[in-house]
């Protein structure tokens, strides 16, 4: 159980992070100038939910994750924990931030918003298992 959860877990983060990476380029260049932080949080959020559903259950099936509540909460840790050790980590390289200045985003409404996603984005393998 433990090893197919990781390893898709980790595959979920990477292709994810990929992903929100390019969104994320998008959103910050093209649709904050325009609409403000918040607004263009808010459109890009249901675009890499939906990404990230199509990559969940692909990973689910590629690493055959056993279809148990424990597996799928484990694989969906892993990608949170993942995901957001990737994203301290740019922050840190990318723009200088310290991991608490990082943190600290996350209670102002456009990191709330991004956070509220991601820990749907860690649900997702679980809640999978409702629509097989």
């Amino acid at each position: 159980m433990v090893g197919p959860a990781l390893r898709a877990g980790i595959a979920y983060a990477a292709l994810a992070y990929a992903a929100g990476f390019v969104l994320g380029a998008l959103r910050l260049s093209l649709l904050a100038p325009r609409v403000g932080e918040l607004a263009a949080v808010l459109a890009e959020t249901p675009v890499i939910l939906a990404v990230c559903w199509v990559v969940c259950a692909r990973m689910v099936r590629r690493f055959a994750v056993p279809a148990t509540a424990p597996a799928r909460l484990a694989m969906g840790g892993v990608a949170l924990v993942c995901l957001l050790a990737a994203e301290v980590a740019l922050a840190a390289a990318a723009f200088g931030q310290a991991p608490a200045a990082f943190l600290a985003g996350l209670v102002r409404p456009p990191g709330a918003v991004g956070l509220a996603g991601q820990l749907l984005f860690a649900l997702f393998p679980r809640m999978q298992l409702a629509w097989r």
